[in-house]
């Protein structure tokens, strides 16, 4: 059975109530210096991040010995920002809720593209709201949001920090030069040829220069090298190669070509080097030619020979980079 429907008057919008500081001025300029309190809060969190990631020496935290000094960094850095964010997000609500405009407006369904007269007349409005949100008069609160957004806009350009200096040539050369002994690692002693019997592997650094005390974890990183000895009728070298030994002893970079893990593993049936990390074999008897697994290039060769005291040196640096490919790396 059909029913009339029963026409339902628009109940229009509720009388309006106004905020005490659309009334009172005096509380209108107490939530103004509010606000501007909030907006400099996160002033001041931006600059506790700032003075955190770029002022403080590492040795600053010396009263949170339990925490170590890169967790207090860590703590300081985590509390500018959210400070810096908060406050922020507090101003600009306290703002809103008190000293924005708080009419009510019905606005009526209509088509998703309005007509010409209509969307005139919206950009006219949003003109009228920006003016009565009163940042042309409200100095207090247009400088210190000011203040506040320029400064945290600051931290994310600040983490660009973290890139570094752009690397130069440093990537390309090692610690290795001609004539530069090679010393054990550990113990910093001077090898000779007898020191390696056949089937025996060595881990060796560059002697330190005279007055260097000690050595950088990069050159670590890039100049250790495997130092084997093997029967000189076992290799399976072109001219050039073979005369970088010396009496069956043969160099190479101990970081893989890969990934730069530490190429460890010798098997010394097979005569081959393995990465433990993804499994990189290289084969001793041809200059460590990729055997198996994602390596692209052989280990770079040291060239070897003695100095006058009957001690091994580098013939000459390394003829590549060392480890994984880069950027601007020609192969």
């Amino acid at each position: 059975m059909a029913h009339d429907l029963e026409t339902i008057d628009d109940p229009g919008i509720p009388p309006h109530v106004h905020r005490k500081t659309d009334t009172d001025p005096i509380a209108a300029k107490k939530a103004e210096r509010q606000v501007a309190i909030l907006f400099l809060l996160s002033a001041l969190g931006t600059i506790l991040f700032i003075v955190s990631y770029i002022a403080i020496p590492d040795d600053i935290f010396v009263f949170l010995p339990i925490m170590g000094s890169t967790n207090a960094h860590q703590l300081f850095l985590g509390l500018g920002l959210a400070f810096s964010l908060f406050f922020i997000g507090m101003g600009a609500i306290h703002w809103a809720k008190t000293l924005m405009p708080d009419n009510e407006v019905t606005v009526q369904r209509h088509e998703f593209r309005s007509v010409d007269d209509d969307r005139r007349e919206f950009v006219k409005t949003a003109k009228e709201g920006a003016s009565a949100a009163g940042l042309g008069r409200r100095s207090l609160i247009k400088r210190s949001l000011g203040l506040s957004l320029g400064l945290v806009g600051l931290s994310p350009l600040l983490l660009l920090r973290d890139l570094g200096p752009l690397p130069g040539d440093s990537l390309n050369k090692t610690s290795w030069k001609a004539g530069t002994r090679l010393v054990t690692d550990p113990g910093d002693r001077p090898i000779k040829p007898e020191d390696l019997e056949v089937g025996a592997v060595a881990q060796v650094l560059p002697a330190m220069l005279p007055g260097q005390d000690h050595r950088t974890l990069s050159d670590i990183g890039k100049d250790a090298v495997l130092l084997i000895r093997l029967r000189p009728e076992e290799f399976n070298l072109d001219a050039e190669r073979l005369s970088w030994t010396h009496e069956g002893i043969i160099a190479f970079s101990k970081i893989c070509s890969h990934m730069g893990c530490a190429v460890a593993l010798y098997e010394q049936q097979t005569k081959h080097l393995l990465c433990p990390c993804h499994q990189s074999t290289f084969d001793v008897t041809r200059a460590a030619k990729v055997l198996f697994g994602p390596a692209a290039r052989p280990l770079p060769q040291l060239a070897l020979a003695l100095d006058a005291e009957g001690y091994l040196v580098a013939k000459q640096p390394f003829n590549e980079a060392v480890g994984p490919s880069f950027w601007e790396r020609s192969s």
